[in-house]
Formats: structure tokens, C-alpha cells, sequence
């Protein structure tokens, strides 16, 4: 197995540790060399105090590649938003943890690969990087009622210790092992399946009609069903199954409904992995990259490279956001001055974006895929004068129009690398993008929480799509629950 150590720079962690390749993140993250690398856990010592920044993307990058991240990017993202209840159990079933601090009632405790690098509380930082799979975290400790209680958890960088901390971190880091945990979902009466929705999106991925016709699916198979709001979270125990038709980001409620439904035990499509994935075209990018999956020729651009992108990929081109939707985010540069003005105002956000040849088409071909399979085909046609599916412009939406089509019809390129592309992410319910250029199908991206519209996805099937739905909700909850 290849042990990667990724620091900001070379003289952050100056120690060596046997059996380990210490590499610097813009190495990592911009040479070939370590993208083709198999069988590798990276431990990820940079600094990630940053939505989008340099250590942010190490983990993210390193989990498209199938590199095994300490920290992943969910532990990451739930250090940044500050919630405890998601990092550590609590509660009265959780264990005391074992602080030793005499008589303050307060601390901080620099756990360095399991150790506590002030020789003090090395049970409590084992079971903190268990927990965490986090190689350096500064953690707060509060006693309260003679428990001691983890008020705060900040993930640091080797670049943030001081020296005698990185000796620390390297001696502790030879051998290191993190167990994963699991719960039970609750069980009990008829299953139920909650739907996350807000009536006031301005880009639903479900109207009105298409969750009434899902509603009628669900209770016809003996489920019950109720559409929740985001000030719903503390019910979800409540629940079997969530099913999450609001729109979806890593930083909004709706990611942190889902990492509380999987920390449940309940069924959930979003379910948290496929939001993180979906969400980033720089995760997507290295993941389809890595399994061959044919896409526009891509480049994942850095300040090192920016200069490169005409050359490359020639204009007119496409730059993206990393976490762009909707058809926000995505531009389409018809000039080296404006490439150059994209690019740097993109960099000044992340410290990674993505950059695409332009490939035009009259339509998208739209692929839903459940549980692994497809489920509706639908043809997205370029909104009027436009090249895109949307156009916005001075608050005003306009869109092309959609045809539905039949599985059995669409081309069996674009169908298998739908579904290809897909099932890398999971078995949940995606919308995967592509162009048909010619006799060979494109992904441009794999979108988690597919629009699934009365009148438009469910053209072909109808109500039939709305009973596959909840047929695979109803058949996970009996799996849960270890029924037939």
C-alpha cells in the first residue's frame, strides 16, 4: 500500500517517517504521477480551514481517486460548519471521556496521529482520531456535571504546530487504525418516508403534481408519507426513509438532513456521499477520468496552468465553477482577455476550476438512473438563441423544452455511460448529462437530486415512475430492518 503524507510545503513536516512519501498538495493535486497511483491512503496534514481552499481539495481529490483520505471530506466539512453532534456521540449512552486536566474545568488537547502532544491524554486523542480519522485536531474539552464534554473540534496542518508537535506527529504516525461505526434505523408500524421540500425554491427539483402523484405511490404500497421543512431535523428519528427534493449543497441544510439521516440509520437518496461527489466537477472530473469514462477533453486548472487552458482546449471553451448548477457558474469564454479575467476572479474563490472544450449540440440527453438502473431518458433542448438549457439574464428564466423518451430508445452509448458514470457515485437517484457527438455519448456531469417533474421526466412512464420510487424505498427500509 503507497502512504502519502501531503503537506502545504516540503519543510512542514521536516521528519521523516519510514515507509511514508512526504509530498507537497500542488504536487499531489497537479501531477500525474500520484493520480495514477492504486492501493493508496493519504493523510492529509495541510490546513482546511477553508471551504474550496488547497487542503479542502486534497481530500476531495483524493477520494476521486480512490485514495482513502484522513480526514474525508464529510469530516472536513463538518468541522467547518462546527457541529459536534455530527463528529462525536453524545448523549446519555456515550461513553465519559477519559481527560485527565486536575482541577480545570476547561482544555485543549493537540492530538497528533492518536497521541496527545503534550504526553497527557493520549486515551482521549486515540479515540478522537478512532472517531475522526483526523491526523491533527485541536480539540476542546468542557467539564460538566464531573463529564467531560467535547465543545469544539478544529482540524489543523502540520504547518500549524509547533516543532515539537510535528516530532510528536511523526512518531505517532507509523501505525495508526480507525474503526467505523454504524447505527440502527428505528423500526416500528408501517414504514415511513419523509420528503424534504421547500415550496419557496426557485429551482424545485420536483413540482407540486409530481410529489402528489408520489405521495399516491408511497401509500398505495403501505408506507406513510409527509413532506418535512428544514426546521424538521430533530423529527427525523421519527422516520424509516428521507428523500430530500429541495435543492442540495455541501454547505445547506439539506446536506446536514442528510448526514443526520445516515447517522440514523435511515434510508436516504440524496444520501450525504452522493451530495459531496455530485457537487464538485473537480471530484467528478478526477473520478471519470479515472474509470475512462469519455467526457469533453477537461482541464483542472490551477494558477500554475491558467495560462495554458487556449492552447489546450481552444476557444471559444467552457469554465466552470467547482460547485456550479443550475447553469450558474458555468461560462462561455469566446476571448483569451476574457479567459484570463474568468479564470483569475475564479482562483481568487478556489483554489482549483474546472475548464472544458465546447462541444455544441441541440440538446442534452438527460439519463435518470435508480438503484443502479435506468429510469427515464429525456432530451433537454437548448433554451432559444442559447447554448445552454437555461438562460438567465436580468432575473428573467427562460428553458428549452424536454422530451421524454423511452429507455428502449435511447443509443446505447449514451445509455451505458450513463450508467456508467452513475454507478460510480452509488446506488441513489442521479441525473446524469451528456452529448452525443457523432456515433460517441460525452458525461458532462452526474447530478445528485435530478429534477423529477409531472409532465416532463415522467412523460414515458407516468405514474410507474413514481412507484419504482418508492418500491426501492420501501425495499431498502425491509433490508434495514433485515425483513424480506
Amino acid at each position: 500500500m503507497n502512504v502519502l503524507f501531503v503537506v502545504n510545503r516540503p519543510n512542514d513536516l521536516p521528519y521523516p517517517v519510514p515507509g511514508v512519501t512526504i509530498v507537497t498538495a500542488r504536487a499531489y493535486l497537479g501531477e500525474a504521477a500520484f493520480a495514477a497511483l492504486e492501493d493508496t491512503r493519504v493523510f492529509n496534514l495541510c490546513p482546511v480551514d477553508r471551504y474550496q481552499g488547497r487542503g479542502y481539495y486534497v481530500s476531495l481529490v483524493a477520494e476521486a481517486r480512490g485514495h482513502r483520505p484522513w480526514p474525508d471530506v464529510k469530516t472536513i466539512e463538518d468541522a467547518l460548519a462546527d457541529d459536534i453532534a455530527l463528529l462525536v456521540p453524545d448523549g446519555p449512552l456515550a461513553p465519559s471521556w477519559p481527560v485527565e486536566a486536575g482541577d480545570a474545568r476547561r482544555i485543549d488537547i493537540d492530538c497528533c496521529f492518536g497521541r496527545d502532544a503534550a504526553g497527557r491524554n493520549h486515551a482521549a486523542c486515540d479515540r478522537l482520531f478512532s472517531l475522526l480519522r483526523a491526523p491533527l485536531a485541536r480539540v476542546t474539552f468542557e467539564r460538566r456535571d464531573e463529564q467531560w464534554k467535547v465543545m469544539r473540534i478544529r482540524l489543523l496542518g502540520a504547518s500549524q504546530l509547533e516543532p515539537a508537535q510535528r516530532a510528536c506527529a511523526a512518531q505517532a504516525a507509523v501505525e495508526r487504525v480507525a474503526p467505523g461505526r454504524t447505527r440502527a434505523a428505528p423500526a416500528g408500524g408501517a414504514p415511513s418516508l419523509a420528503v424534504l421540500h421547500n415550496a419557496d425554491e426557485r429551482d424545485p427539483p420536483s413540482n407540486a403534481d409530481a410529489l402528489a402523484r408520489l405521495r399516491v405511490a408511497v401509500e398505495s404500497l403501505g408506507m406513510r408519507f409527509e413532506i418535512i421543512g428544514r426546521d424538521a431535523i430533530d423529527r427525523l428519528p421519527a422516520f424509516d426513509a428521507l428523500f430530500i427534493r429541495d435543492t442540495t449543497h455541501v454547505n445547506h441544510y439539506t446536506y446536514q438532513f442528510a448526514r443526520q439521516a445516515a447517522a440514523l440509520g435511515l434510508v436516504v437518496i440524496d444520501d450525504p456521499d452522493s451530495i459531496l461527489k455530485c457537487s464538485n466537477k473537480v471530484f467528478l472530473n478526477e473520478l471519470l477520468a479515472r474509470h475512462r469514462v469519455a467526457v469533453p477533453k477537461t482541464m483542472t486548472v490551477h494558477r500554475g496552468n491558467a495560462g495554458e487552458v487556449a492552447a489546450t482546449l481552444g476557444l471559444p471553451c467552457i469554465v466552470k465553477q467547482p460547485d456550479s448548477a443550475f447553469s450558474r457558474g458555468v461560462a462561455k469564454i469566446e476571448t483569451r482577455e476574457a479567459l484570463d479575467a474568468k479564470l483569475a476572479e475564479l482562483l481568487k474563490q478556489s483554489e482549483l476550476v474546472i475548464a472544458q472544450e465546447w462541444l455544441p449540440t441541440e440538446f442534452d440527453w438527460r439519463i435518470g438512473v435508480l438503484d443502479q438502473r435506468p429510469l427515464f431518458a429525456c432530451k433537454y433542448m437548448m433554451a432559444p438563441g442559447h447554448w445552454q438549457v437555461v438562460k438567465r439574464e436580468r432575473g428573467a428564466k427562460l428553458e428549452g423544452a424536454t422530451i421524454a423518451h423511452a429507455v428502449g430508445e435511447v443509443p446505447s452509448e449514451v445509455l451505458n455511460a450513463a450508467v456508467r458514470a452513475a454507478n460510480l457515485i452509488g446506488d441513489g437517484l442521479y441525473g446524469v448529462d451528456l452529448k452525443q457527438v457523432g456515433g460517441a455519448a460525452y458525461v458532462i456531469e452526474v447530478n445528485d437530486n435530478p429534477n423529477v417533474d409531472a409532465g416532463n421526466e415522467d412523460g414515458v412512464l407516468g405514474d410507474a415512475l413514481y412507484r419504482e420510487l418508492a418500491g426501492v424505498f420501501l425495499r431498502r427500509i425491509r433490508e434495514r430492518h433485515g425483513q424480506c
